[in-house]
């Protein structure tokens, strides 16, 4: 380990820093966790070509991959047209989760008060241990053998500030005190984004640096020397705490006045949990009521931590960083994700026992004012008690029990609805007013069969009707026999329209589709997809 920023760099003012002194932090990070954990949990081999991917695109690549020009944040198809041999993983957070709790055990052994940032990386304050070990280079050396003994090729950086600790761990350097606003000058503003630890905050930081850049800021040095009086009247609290953090300052500026006190939600579980559903149900209740709370308070956490005791009295505690407001969702899943930690058995202290007691407590609470109910009023009663029976069925059923509908973008029917477990996030991952050429014309069928059904077209000879290479029938549509319970399992075709073509993702070799609208002569009315030689019914018209 060695200091980062040579003496010669120029530093930022000290006008703009107002001899404000940041919290030395140290940050253990695992470069391509998700990668690791799914060579960790058997899902992949270590010498292979594999990348983690989710609906948008690639997340995390391994070494290998990356060597044939895969990248984070590139869409599949183009990272396998780079490495055929590409191996692709679905994320999963609840898997990183639980091949990480190990790790993050061996570091508590050598220091305390560790705080888990996200799967793959922990923040803990530095003073402390470098006084107890000595230095803050045998600080580092002790977190980096302690992961390797947990089988984690770890790196680690120490600076003033959050996000210099962060940045100076991706390249394992010690920042000397002081220096974090030079060390930081030089770096894209981009950087921004490592600092944050939920989605809402992720897209408010990508979309402010995008609106500086379009403005000509790049730089993290350009934020900084940025007057704070200008960033907050034209970007509020986001545009002042980036200023902060690319001046190697903590985010929030210290207070005079006495925090806001923790919040906790706990709960006796009867009969003991000794299954992750179960547990899950537990976690669910506690969160969702941690989070109302906060919303009604108008606060935010800067730490989540999750507390169990076992039936033969053995206690474990895990302490999360958080950056940004927390929706249930996502407080539920920092939760669950524990408990899957400690329950997996892979964690070197797991429950020796069911689980007894289960408590979230909300700590280092903040004034947000970002952070209200609704405009027009609470959520109504009859909303609450369905939301709670919902849960109640979702606990018995498991987690995928109770799905919800989330409108997405698509040219099918099918592909416009997507089912997600009830109580997670329920964004669309396709834009549903992004313009799709070729989608199916309104109406929409009222009901879509979860897989499609085969049917046959006729014509008035009996024959069978298909599409031709040009996209035209080969036959008029007279009768349709399909076996669906709402129609008649062969009806007479008194109207009918198109086809329309569809052609999606053509480049895998895929067949065109073609949509046809049937309707009978008792008012009966499908729509029909056909691949030139085969129909299925995608719709049921009512």
């Amino acid at each position: 380990m060695s200091a980062a920023v040579p003496e010669s760099r120029p530093a930022i003012p000290q006008r703009s820093v107002q001899n404000e002194a940041a919290t030395r932090l140290a940050v253990l990070w695992v470069p391509d966790w998700p990668v690791a954990a799914a060579v960790i949990e058997g899902v992949v081999s270590a010498h292979e070509p594999v990348a983690i991917h989710d609906a948008r695109g690639i997340v995390a690549a391994s070494a290998r991959a990356r060597a044939e020009g895969v990248r984070r944040g590139m869409r599949r198809r183009s990272a396998q047209a780079l490495c055929p041999e590409l191996i692709l993983v679905p994320i999963d957070e609840g898997r990183d989760v639980r091949a990480f709790e190990p790790v993050v055990q061996a570091v508590e052994e050598e220091v305390p008060q560790v705080q888990v940032t996200r799967p793959g990386m922990v923040v803990l304050a530095a003073g402390g241990p470098s006084r107890y070990l000595g230095s803050e280079e045998a600080v580092a050396e002790a977190l980096i053998d302690a992961a390797a003994d947990a089988g984690a090729e770890a790196q680690v950086g120490i600076a003033d500030g959050q996000l210099a600790a962060l940045l100076a761990a991706r390249e394992s350097v010690i920042v000397s005190p002081g220096r974090s606003a030079a060390f930081l000058t030089d770096r894209d503003i981009r950087d921004l984004v490592h600092v944050t630890t939920t989605r809402q905050a992720r897209a408010e930081m990508t979309e402010f640096t995008g609106v500086l850049r379009r403005l000509g800021i790049f730089t993290l040095g350009g934020l900084a020397a940025m007057r704070s009086g200008q960033v907050a009247s034209r970007f509020g609290s986001l545009g002042d705490r980036a200023r902060r953090l690319a001046l190697g300052l903590d985010g929030a500026p210290p207070s005079g006045r006495r925090g806001e006190p923790e919040l906790t939600s706990a709960a006796e579980l009867d009969p003991p949990a000794g299954r992750m559903d179960t547990a899950a149900f537990a976690a669910r209740r506690l969160a969702e009521d941690l989070q109302g709370r906060m919303m009604r308070r108008g606060v935010l956490c800067g730490r989540l931590r999750v507390r169990v005791r076992t039936e033969d009295g053995a206690e474990l505690v895990r302490t999360w960083r958080i950056e940004g407001a927390l929706t249930a969702a996502e407080l539920t899943d920092r939760v669950r994700w524990q408990l899957d930690g400690w329950l997996s058995g892979r964690s070197g202290r797991a429950p020796s026992a069911a689980l007894t007691h289960l408590e979230i407590t909300a700590e280092e609470v903040s004034p947000a004012a970002t952070v209200a109910e609704g405009l027009w009023g609470r959520v109504g009663r009859g909303e609450r008690q369905a939301g709670r029976a919902a849960l109640r069925v979702q606990g018995m059923l498991g987690e995928d029990g109770v799905l919800a509908p989330v409108l997405e973008g698509g040219r099918a029917p099918r592909d416009r609805v997507r089912l997600v477990a009830w109580g997670d996030e329920v964004s669309p991952l396709r834009d549903p007013n992004a313009p799709w050429p070729g989608q199916i014309p309104r109406p929409l069928p009222a009901t879509v069969p979860a897989q499609p059904i085969p049917a046959r077209v006729l014509d008035a000879a009996g024959e069978p009707v298909h599409v031709d290479a040009r996209g035209t029938l080969s036959g008029r549509p007279a009768r349709v026999e399909v076996a669906i319970p709402e129609v008649p399992g062969r009806f007479t075709v008194s109207r009918w329209a198109g086809p329309w073509p569809v052609h999606e993702r053509w480049w895998t070799g895929g067949r065109p589709r073609h949509y046809l609208q049937v309707v009978g002569e008792r008012g009966s009315a499908l729509l029909l997809a056909g691949d030139g030689e085969q129909w299925w019914a995608e719709g049921i018209y009512d």
